[in-house]
């Protein structure tokens, strides 16, 4: 059975999230000629993974066992894919576009339920971090690439930008739904100009080791 809880903002930003981390993974699924079923379990794993490991850290229910909406929202995803197909796997900034988005979403979900549950900011910066990067990394195993918060680029680092800039609005008696929107920006704008401008973490190499 379908269970919708009332709409709120943290319902919406969280399903939103979830679509487009979900059409972010099947995308690169489609891209490596999964069938249907596969790139189903890849989106879902992309849009829940980070939430399921962010529960399981806080001690407790995980999101999705109370609610099946999450699993309509992944075959929506799927749909929208395989109707646009053209549209969403060829562009090849479709996946980034999607990712980012989810990034930030998620990024502001696991900062709100750690704060709900009484843990202090720094593990809500920890947990926010996870929640918008751990889907990535199950997603990136599944395709047996190397996860993406492991190479160069911005990518949990911007959730933790956010996470601060959360925490400064809080600090300065911002409400829930404001510090939601500056995180969520702040995110998204963070991965977008580091990858527009190719601003990369610095990379540790073997020359560089000590003997």
């Amino acid at each position: 059975m379908i269970t919708l809880p009332e709409i709120t903002f943290a319902n919406v930003l969280d399903y939103i999230g979830t679509l487009a981390f979900a059409i972010s993974g099947i995308r690169l699924a489609s891209a490596k000629r999964f069938d249907l079923f596969g790139a189903y379990v890849v989106g879902l794993a992309t849009a829940i993974g980070g939430g399921t490991m962010r529960d399981l850290l806080l001690d407790v229910p995980v999101f999705w066992m109370n609610n099946s909406i999450y699993f309509i929202i992944n075959l929506l995803a799927l749909l929208l894919v395989v109707l646009f197909g053209k549209l969403v796997i060829r562009q090849k900034n479709t996946w980034f576009i999607f990712d980012t988005i989810g990034l930030g979403m998620f990024a502001v979900i696991g900062i709100e339920k750690s704060l709900a549950v009484g843990y202090p900011f720094w593990v809500a910066i920890v947990m926010g971090s996870i929640t918008g990067a751990g889907g990535g990394v199950i997603r990136d195993v599944f395709l047996n690439e190397i996860p993406l918060i492991f190479r160069a680029e911005i990518y949990a680092v911007a959730c933790v930008f956010g996470g601060l800039a959360y925490w400064v609005c809080y600090a300065m008696g911002m409400g829930n739904v404001p510090c939601g929107l500056v995180c969520g920006t702040v995110v998204i704008l963070s991965r977008v100009l580091a990858v527009r401008y190719r601003i990369n973490l610095p990379t540790l190499r073997d020359d560089e080791m000590p003997e």
